[in-house]
């Protein structure tokens, strides 16, 4: 007989190993287009910044207000971690995403699994494969979603054993996993009243002693994590303003018509958004007061249904409590884009998604006439499909161009696609796309600073001056104290030759922020044009202390050290801008012409070559090239750099004397 139980024991963990790896490899291909994306919008803010990678940027992570995003210490120490494990390369991060979102769904049928609830592996199934979650597990910044899943729905289990049988260690697990789950993203707070309506859907009734007092502590934590990330919102990453200025009868039809989304979505995924239409919420528009009118109807109705069935109102209770920080009574800064985001409803899904499931369970149940295979026929064809819907989305994540360009085709009134997509392309160096791109998103949002420096700065690399420095303008007229428009400015200005306008534009932003790495850089340039050697060296130096690994400030003092024939301290100042950014033509090519003059000629023809694998256009590059090859004696291959860079540029008389010089030194050879 022991024997006989510990076999069924054995068969039954066997089998739970099995249906786990189940769900974490499905959930594994499908986020295959996804794991090779890169960092998109605001990831750049949570893979951890240069100045907190040390243990001091640790501690500032748990110990400052503002040294990250947001105040979620434990998903920011995640991101800390994984820095120190794989660096800036994105796969590290996708793959944790993904893997944190399979244990979350795991964790799902185990808690359904525990209080009782039909379907539970199905529902759990659901989670881990249904599209609207691909926003969360594709995006490498909501890492804190899946991270403070994890914690929140261990936590739920926990406390569900503590309920059981009340042994005190269960409860200390789920307080601890529960205090976890907060410093990784607030939504945890929502636990304890979800609770409460679990035990509410299983008894009937609570009861003050067994079921509210064991949670008030929980309560207390979560209000109080609950009110600080409401300032720190406000406060800090700037959710106030005219964007946020709704009545409390606008924020009552925002609720509304928010909850309807949510619930569309779930049920019909269909043209799934990153970032969605912004509505106009108004208060004199009469069918906006349907939505909550709706959902109160809904209630009423689930209400009524109670005492035959508790399931689906206990299911729009969790939903609508778990949504609540962003219904729109809490300013959220997204708000400033969109009123809706799927990796919101990440959490809330498993209300609706657990009380679907328990219905097509218990419907197959139900089925005795009909064969077995056809009663589970819509429990594994749901998930099939959803599967295909997921992977589909998930490939719109597969790289920054690829998200922002679907984007515009679903919202095509998205000025910040338009802004981000615009930004991207400039960096990649396609000027004319990028700036009708940003001219696009300026018209829509005229008011917006950003914007106008976005552009102004796309501009300025397309060598269009006087039209960059006029949207430069227009952005320090609509927000005075934006440095990062002063320092493109003076940027425009040192490229129009105003070189005393220049160096007042960044002295000036010097003053209100003496530790901008950029500005030091561009007035040591200025500097250095000028013939003020030493001064533009400081400032160099003083860049690259506040911003070690700054590419462009140790370019820019290999060049001043290049011109004081301090050549070997100039070769390392370029070798760091090349480690620092590998594409770096303009430091190739003045690392070849330095090492030339060090006659270390086959050094020089290999950073000639690479300055033109870069940029094949590079004139300079194709001369530099040209003379060493000339002094390695290869004279028909240095004809044809000649002849390329005459290509590009015919009228220039010093290419053509090196051209000249190169054919007579072929002719005498023959």
């Amino acid at each position: 007989m022991t024997r006989s139980l510990t076999s069924v024991r054995g068969t039954s963990r066997l089998t739970g190993l099995l249906a786990a790896a189940l769900l974490v490899g499905a959930t594994l291909v499908i986020y295959l287009p996804a794991i090779h994306g890169g960092l998109i919008w605001d990831d750049d803010a949570h893979v951890t910044r240069p100045d907190l990678r040390s243990l001091h940027g640790l501690s500032r992570i748990w110990l400052e207000l503002g040294a990250t995003q947001q105040y979620y210490p434990l998903a920011h120490s995640a991101f800390w971690l994984a820095h120190r494990l794989w660096g800036d390369d994105t796969l590290g991060y996708h793959l944790a995403n993904i893997l944190l979102h399979a244990l979350a769904a795991v964790l799902v049928w185990r808690v359904l699994l525990r209080v009782k609830i039909p379907g539970a592996y199905l529902a759990a199934a659901v989670f881990a494969l249904h599209p609207v979650h691909v926003e969360s597990v594709a995006w490498i910044t909501e890492l804190k979603n899946t991270l403070s899943a994890v914690f929140y729905l261990g936590s739920a289990w926990a406390y569900l054993r503590f309920d059981e049988d009340r042994r005190v260690r269960w409860y200390v697990l789920a307080t601890g996993l529960f205090v976890l789950g907060l410093l990784s993203k607030t939504v945890t707070a929502t636990l304890p009243a979800a609770l409460l309506v679990v035990f509410w859907w299983r008894r009937g009734r609570l009861a003050v002693r067994r079921d509210a007092l064991p949670l008030l502590p929980w309560l207390g934590m979560g209000a109080a994590a609950g009110l600080a990330t409401a300032w720190v919102e406000r406060a800090l990453v700037g959710a106030q303003g005219e964007a946020f200025s709704l009545t409390a009868v606008e924020r009552c039809l925002l609720a509304g018509r928010v909850t309807w989304f949510y619930l569309g979505k779930l049920l019909w995924p269909a043209n799934l958004t990153f970032i969605y239409p912004r509505w106009e919420v108004r208060q004199d528009i009469a069918w906006q007061y349907l939505f909550p009118l709706a959902a109160g109807a809904l209630v009423l109705a689930l209400w009524l249904l109670r005492r035959r069935w508790r399931g689906p109102l206990a299911a729009y209770l969790f939903f609508v409590g778990t949504l609540f920080p962003v219904l729109g009574f809490l300013n959220v800064y997204p708000f400033r884009f969109s009123f809706v985001a799927d990796h919101f409803q990440y959490l809330p899904s498993l209300g609706p998604i657990a009380l679907a499931s328990a219905g097509i369970a218990l419907g197959a149940a139900r089925l005795g006439s009909v064969p077995r295979w056809a009663s589970r026929a819509p429990a594994v064809a749901l998930p099939c499909v959803l599967a295909l819907l997921t992977f589909r989305q998930s490939a719109t994540y597969s790289d920054v161009e690829t998200l922002y360009r679907t984007t515009l085709a679903r919202n095509p009134g998205c000025w910040m696609a338009y802004n981000n997509l615009g930004n991207f392309l400039a960096g990649e160096g396609r000027n004319r796309e990028a700036i009708d791109l940003l001219t696009r998103a300026a018209q829509l949002r005229p008011d917006l600073a950003e914007v106008r420096n976005n552009l102004g700065r796309a501009l300025l690399q397309d060598r269009r001056i006087p039209e960059a420095v006029e949207q430069l303008d227009r952005a320090l007229e609509l927000k005075t104290d934006y440095t990062e428009a002063r320092v493109n400015l003076g940027v425009a200005l040192l490229q129009e030759g105003r070189d005393a306008e220049a160096i007042a534009t960044y002295e000036r932003v010097l003053d209100r922020t003496p530790d901008n790495a950029e500005a030091h850089s561009n007035l040591g340039l200025v500097l250095a044009r000028q013939g003020r050697v030493r001064e533009a060296t400081e400032h160099f130096e003083r860049a690259l202390q506040l911003k070690p690994g700054y590419p462009e400030a140790h370019f820019n003092l290999g060049n001043v050290l290049a011109g004081a024939e301090r050549l070997d301290e100039a070769i390392a100042h370029y070798g760091e801008a090349i480690r620092s950014r590998p594409d770096y033509a303009d430091a190739h090519n003045n690392l070849g012409v330095v090492l030339l003059r060090q006659s270390r000629v086959r050094e020089a023809i290999e950073h000639y070559e690479r300055a033109l694998r870069i940029r094949p256009d590079f004139v300079e590059a194709h001369d530099g090239l040209g003379l060493a090859l000339v002094q390695a004696g290869r004279l028909p291959e240095a004809i044809a750099q000649y002849d390329e860079a005459l290509r590009v540029r015919p009228d220039s008389e010093s290419i053509r004397d090196h051209l000249r010089s190169a054919r007579e030194a072929l002719a005498r050879r023959r």
